[in-house]
């Protein structure tokens, strides 16, 4: 299981000239995912082609919070901000579904429209179809395709969906790759730091970003909430303790520190301006024999820099599902 650097969600497209059959997919895919439910191609691919500089944009965004921390900016500040000012990245689209059998333009040639379009591509088939998706998907025009007459195609298409969901771009994996030492990179390789990454990731995070300096995962859950989950190489333990020495924890706190049992989040709190007492936050291993411990710190909404809407609030703001004629 390999751990994505960067993750958030992203609206699915789906294409298909069966309004039943869109009012069905509304009823019955996730509520998180955000939908767009088209039954004309034409509409679809307008709207996908608005989307490339969207990109670009929001690209550059990411590579500007790297170059200003080259030049001395800290990052966690930065990219809390780009939280608050960018909600919009929550609509861009991640996975486009398209009906391969449709009338006036079949589902390939919609997908061949969509050339300067960077997200994943899922085609619907019906069974005379599926040779042709084949060699489609062969030709790596598509990213996957599902048999419509499938007993269990709601099924199929969400784990396929989550699937693509869960691959970051490599464009914003190498931005932000860019902030980690290689030690740092290698060691968020190894397989038991990935699965345990992971797993944890996921389960407490919609959005996340890994970064080097200092070395750690910024994640927000579905309501908004941000925290930090430090990672601290085991050799580098006994040099945390003698920083907290300076923060006058006495000196069982210090022993656990450097036992890795807890952590202090000593850079997080003087990039944030945080003041108040400097607490300890129990620690626990990543895998076994992991070089790395790791612990799990709240940020307070009111150290952050502006407020930041989460994907749940964006989410109630955009209304109801419906299918676009």
């Amino acid at each position: 299981m390999s751990f994505q650097l960067f993750r958030r969600p992203g609206s699915v497209v789906i294409l298909d000239d069966d309004p039943d059959y869109l009012d069905m997919l509304a009823l019955v895919l996730p509520k998180h995912w955000h939908l767009r439910l088209h039954l004309r191609p034409g509409r679809c691919i307008y709207g996908l082609h608005r989307e490339p500089p969207l990109w670009e944009i929001d690209a550059w965004n990411q590579q500007q919070i790297v170059d200003r921390w080259r030049q001395g900016a800290p990052l966690v500040p930065q990219i809390l901000a780009y939280w608050a000012r960018t909600p919009e990245r929550f609509a861009l689209a991640r996975v486009c579904v398209v009906d391969f059998s449709m009338p006036g333009m079949d589902g390939l040639e919609v997908l061949g429209e969509l050339t300067e379009w960077q997200g994943a591509r899922v085609m619907l088939t019906g069974q005379a179809d599926e040779q042709i998706a084949v060699r489609a998907f062969n030709r790596g025009l598509i990213d996957q395709f599902i048999p419509k007459q499938l007993p269990d195609i709601s099924r199929r298409l969400i784990d396929a969906v989550e699937s693509l969901l869960a691959n970051a771009h490599p464009r914003h994996s190498q931005i932000w790759r860019a902030t980690l030492s290689p030690d740092q990179n290698a060691s968020l390789k190894l397989p038991g730091v990935e699965q345990a990454l992971q797993e944890f990731a996921a389960t407490r995070w919609v959005e996340w970003i890994a970064i080097g300096a200092p070395f750690g995962i910024l994640g927000m859950d579905d309501a908004g909430n941000v925290s930090w989950l430090q990672l601290e190489p085991r050799e580098g333990l006994n040099a945390l303790a003698e920083l907290a020495a300076l923060e006058h924890l006495d000196e069982p706190a210090l022993a656990e520190i450097r036992q890795g049992r807890s952590l202090v989040n000593l850079e997080l709190r003087q990039a944030l301006g945080m003041t108040g007492p400097c607490e300890p936050v129990a620690a626990f291993s990543l895998g076994e024999s992991s070089p790395l411990v790791a612990a799990l710190f709240p940020v307070p909404a009111s150290v952050l820099p502006a407020p930041v809407l989460g994907y749940q609030a964006w989410m109630a703001d955009q209304g109801p599902r419906h299918v676009e004629d």
